[in-house]
């Protein structure tokens, strides 16, 4: 493993920022890092653009400047964006059932799963029976398929549990029957587009050379196969710990690797097959200035782009869902129309504040009241599935710098 704590980081700050790049450093010198990006944005403007460290440990290329980076579910917020946009232009009724646009979701018990379901996941649909190779999930027509004969695991509305994975297809499918066109090209075309963001659901070719690799906190040691297999002789603790949260009878296993664990390999990750299709739950790549980039365009004008109206941004971050999440181990992970907001598990800013992270880390964020919006990116995934201490200390950095 390359020494994190020698690590070069580069960049700049706003002047009265220089405290955010004291704390992206510690991250490096304590060890938490091998390569990351971190940027931020004040009232439309950019004050913290930081990146260091390495990007891809098997060759030992820096983390440059242009380095991007697959996000995992802090693509759901571009998603989200692109839904909440059609909403405000009237062309996509959120309290509307997802049949009224695309007819064939109807069947088995769907035909009452309103958009808003979809996006808050609530609509009991947050894996899939049965089993798919990776190549037929990653070209998109048979998981709407297998969605659209899907049985919903629970009554739609009653509770809400992470759909990790399939959140993306749900979406995408009601993004491309109302806007007539692929939920990324969709993104490309109104959102990365008019903002010259470096993001991208679907990763052109020509783009590949820039992807950073991603580390998994997974051991190689724990597979699908080791989860699901009895234990012969005295259980490696490790392996009984990861079956016990991501084994292939939990909830959260199930959600993570839908469509039938075809996505489970680590390995697929790190694929130019994956970073090419769209999965716009889950594959997004991206940097960590255009992620802030494109949030401060929902609470703000930036270079003359707004990309949600203040009233929609309201309705977007108004509470949809209550409780414990039945998928995410019951914790207190709170939605609105498509994105996380503001709980215990997402104490960050003001209660108007929004965002999504990924697996590993990763997060955009908003938060209207304070004019700030966040991203952050990195390389070395962290166990957690909402955020840790890398980015927060760095999101806390930035409100003190702002005050």
């Amino acid at each position: 493993m390359t020494d994190s704590s020698a690590a070069t980081v580069a960049g700049w700050t706003a002047p009265g920022w220089e405290g955010v790049r004291d704390v992206f450093e510690a991250n490096f010198a304590k060890g938490l890092e091998v390569g990351a990006g971190f940027s931020c944005y004040h009232r439309g403007a950019k004050t913290v653009d930081l990146w260091g460290g390495v990007a891809d440990v098997e060759t030992g290329s820096p983390w440059e400047e242009d380095t991007l980076m697959l996000v995992f579910s802090t693509t759901k917020g571009a998603t989200a964006i692109c839904a909440n946009r059609l909403a405000q232009q009237g062309l996509l009724d959120p309290d509307a059932p997802v049949a009224e646009y695309w007819p064939a979701f109807g069947r088995n018990g769907k035909d009452e799963i309103t958009v808003a379901h979809i996006l808050s996941h609530q609509a009991g649909l947050a894996w899939v029976d049965g089993s798919m190779t990776a190549e037929e999930a990653l070209s998109w027509e048979p998981v709407i398929e297998a969605l659209e004969n899907q049985h919903p695991a629970w009554e739609p509305g009653t509770r809400h549990g992470y759909h990790a994975t399939t959140y993306g297809w749900l979406v995408g499918e009601v993004i491309r029957r109302v806007a007539g066109t692929s939920v990324g090209t969709y993104f490309a075309e109104q959102v990365a587009g008019p903002l010259d963001l470096d993001f991208w659901i679907g990763l052109p070719e020509s783009q590949e050379s820039r992807v950073g690799r991603l580390i998994s906190f997974i051991p190689p040691s724990v597979s699908m196969d080791t989860l699901a297999a009895e234990a012969a002789g005295e259980p490696d603790p490790v392996i009984e710990m990861f079956k016990a949260f991501l084994g292939p009878e939990t909830p959260l296993g199930k959600a993570l690797f839908a469509p039938g664990f075809a996505l489970a390999d680590a390995d697929i990750w790190n694929s130019r097959a994956m970073r090419a299709a769209e999965v716009p739950a889950a594959n997004g790549v991206t940097d960590a200035r255009s992620i802030a980039r494109m949030y401060a365009a929902c609470v703000g004008e930036v270079d003359g782009v707004r990309l949600l109206t203040p009233s929609q941004v309201t309705e977007a971050t108004r509470q949809r869902t209550e409780g414990p999440n039945f998928v995410l181990l019951d914790m207190d992970v709170q939605f609105g129309l498509g994105f996380m907001v503001h709980s215990s598990m997402m104490p960050i800013g003001s209660p108007q504040s929004f965002g999504h992270f990924g697996a590993g880390g990763s997060v955009g964020w908003a938060d209207p009241d304070a004019e700030l919006a966040f991203g952050y990116v990195m390389n070395r995934m962290d166990i957690g599935l909402a955020g840790d201490n890398r980015s927060l200390d760095l999101m806390n950095a930035c409100y003190a710098a702002a005050r």
